[in-house]
């Protein structure tokens, strides 16, 4: 492949992300044509086809830029904390976070969800890329725990799992009523308890301090890495 045409094709990509997205939201997964992307897009069917399979391929991309980017921002803020700060209500303040632009992905992720009921190997797929994103979820809230001086008293991956049940559900009634209940309102309230009931106090953990008080181990390292090793 040319250079040029190399150097080009992030741009590519990322204009039809971004515009699948958009058109997605406005339409339906369903309604929406390969031809109205391209067409917000700005580019052809063949400049499409050259980085996307089919619109489930498209979607799929979506959803792991998606996941990717949430994961940063709350990496992000979680590493700007101060020792102090690490307490469970701090963390759940920071995880009931709802950014403005969420609403659009949820429309889109909800029907595509629906389509994967239907569609056993649909789902089949979709379940591969959420549990890479309950991995990372897991791995992040294992590491953060720590940092509090606590660690979970059941198994990471379920807890993950009742995470995203909460988000998912909180978002779904925030958006039929935000004034009753504005999003990220049932996190706020409840994710702070759930997180108290569900961990323990590391022996030996400095509580004063709200993180590892360890001798300089591998894991005490790791427990103190960068934000971006740091989510719930």
């Amino acid at each position: 492949m040319p250079k040029g045409v190399t150097r080009r094709r992030p741009r590519t990509r990322a204009a039809l992300l971004k515009a699948a997205l958009e058109t997605f939201a406005e339409h339906g997964f369903h309604a929406t044509t390969i031809e109205q992307i391209c067409e917000r897009a700005g580019y052809t069917r063949g400049a499409y086809y050259s980085n996307f399979a089919s619109k489930e391929e498209l979607f799929l991309a979506l959803f792991d830029e998606h996941s990717d980017r949430t994961v940063r921002r709350l990496a992000e803020s979680i590493d700007a904390l101060t020792a102090e700060e690490y307490t469970l209500t701090r963390l759940a303040e920071l995880a009931a976070r709802v950014e403005p632009d969420e609403r659009d992905w949820y429309l889109v992720t909800t029907e595509f969800t629906l389509h994967a009921i239907r569609d056993p190997q649909t789902a089949w797929v979709l379940a591969r890329h959420d549990a890479r994103l309950r991995a990372e979820i897991a791995r992040g809230l294992t590491l953060v725990l720590r940092r509090a001086g606590r660690e979970l008293t059941v198994d990471a991956d379920r807890f993950a799992r009742l995470l995203i049940a909460l988000r998912e559900g909180g978002l779904a009634q925030s958006y039929v009523e935000p004034a009753e209940l504005p999003p990220g309102s049932l996190e706020r309230q409840f994710l702070a308890p759930l997180l108290e009931v569900s961990t323990r106090q590391i022996p030996g953990a400095d509580t004063n301090s709200g993180a590892d008080t360890g001798t300089g181990t591998e894991d005490e390292g790791q427990s103190k890495r960068s934000g971006s090793d740091a989510v719930i």
